[in-house]
């Protein structure tokens, strides 16, 4: 059966799932193809909001959107796949009296393949006892197959907009999640952090994530000690979270530097990005400068990354140069104004635009004879 997605992960212009989702500087999101022949064809508002844009609107990378879409087909019901049963539609608020903790696992399933339904998911939400069971499943670890369901269904929640953001949140779900992270197996662990995510897109919800007392040191415990995805998705959570500004101080607090950059070094490129923001906060900045090798690593990055991950890097060594003469030295040391030359000779991008700038830091660095 073919997956259905929620609205939120649709263009406003083409109605299709987006596939490259940017952001207007009128802060809506769209897919990249098609607000870029908007504005090709001289348009010059926001086609959601009709506000008048800048001259050169910019077109920001919604990463975590973007991961969110990516990752949503596989935490879809397995019955929809496979072509399970659903109990009959006039059964719901029975199905939602019903539940107990712990759950019937086949009784769990079908709540999960019921939460497709927006109508469903409003059931379920105003079903304080029902979500609250919900709820207990997700802190569930010595069930794992009980959590993981628990989490799908909670993540589908999480999509319904802004309201189910806060209501989840209000609920105590951070907790639960927390648990998650802490305790749960794999697959759990990478819902979990799926699911902060997707909580974490509400700016009200970011600071209260943040502020809560394991949430952060649990995401990066699980970028130290997990592996493939679960480690994947808790670099976006954490990317996502520390895009708050007090968030990057309680990250650098939690230890979340030396093994972003030992991500950074095996590929991982959210670790960049989510090294970028640290980087903007002082403290982050002292962590970065005590991790040895920071910037071998992210030369090597500059040589051998994806495209994206070479513009990423080229940013955070600007910044972290702009403020530490012995950066810029190490810098050099790497061959990184050389590396910038090819890539200037090579590209005409946004590659080429990153690299001239780390290129004017490092030579003012050097005619100020500041190393």
């Amino acid at each position: 059966m073919e997956v259905e997605y929620p609205d939120d992960f649709k263009c406003p212009i083409s109605l299709e799932v987006m596939k490259d989702p940017v952001i207007l500087s009128s802060g809506h999101t769209f897919d990249r193809a098609s607000i870029q022949r908007w504005l090709d064809s001289g348009n010059r508002t926001c086609p959601v909001t009709k506000l008048p844009l800048p001259p050169h609107p910019s077109l920001i990378p919604n990463h975590a959107l973007r991961s969110l879409i990516s990752t949503y087909a596989a935490a879809r019901p397995s019955h929809q796949r496979s072509g399970r049963p659903s109990p009959p539609s006039s059964e719901p608020k029975v199905l939602l009296a019903s539940l107990t903790f712990p759950a019937d696992v086949r009784t769990l399933e079908w709540v999960r393949g019921l939460a497709k339904d927006p109508a469903f998911r409003r059931l379920l939400s105003e079903s304080g006892g029902a979500s609250s069971v919900i709820l207990m499943h997700v802190g569930c670890s010595d069930r794992p197959e009980l959590q993981e369901t628990a989490l799908r269904i909670v993540l589908d929640l999480s999509l319904d907009g802004d309201d189910a953001k806060v209501g989840l949140v209000a609920d105590g779900v951070v907790d639960r999640l927390v648990a998650a992270l802490c305790d749960g197996a794999p697959g759990s662990q990478a819902l979990a952090a799926t699911t902060l995510t997707s909580l974490a897109l509400l700016q009200v919800n970011k600071c209260t994530i943040g502020a809560h007392p394991s949430a952060i040191t649990a995401l990066v415990d699980v970028l130290r000690e997990g592996k493939g995805r679960e480690r994947r998705e808790a670099a976006t959570a954490l990317y996502v979270l520390c895009s708050f500004a007090e968030n990057r101080r309680r990250a650098v607090g939690a230890g979340a530097v030396p093994v972003l950059v030992e991500l950074a070094e095996c590929g991982v490129e959210r670790a960049i990005e989510a090294l970028e923001l640290l980087g903007k906060c002082r403290e982050g900045r002292e962590e970065i400068g005590r991790v040895d090798g920071f910037v071998r690593v992210l030369a090597r990055v500059l040589q051998k990354g994806s495209t994206r991950g070479v513009e990423d890097a080229l940013l955070l060594l600007n910044l972290v140069c702009s403020f530490s003469n012995r950066m810029c030295s190490e810098a050099i040391k790497e061959g990184v104004l050389e590396i910038c030359t090819v890539l200037i000779e090579e590209d005409t991008g946004k590659m080429r635009k990153n690299a001239c700038l780390l290129v004017d830091t490092l030579q003012r660095r050097v005619l100020a004879g500041s190393f």
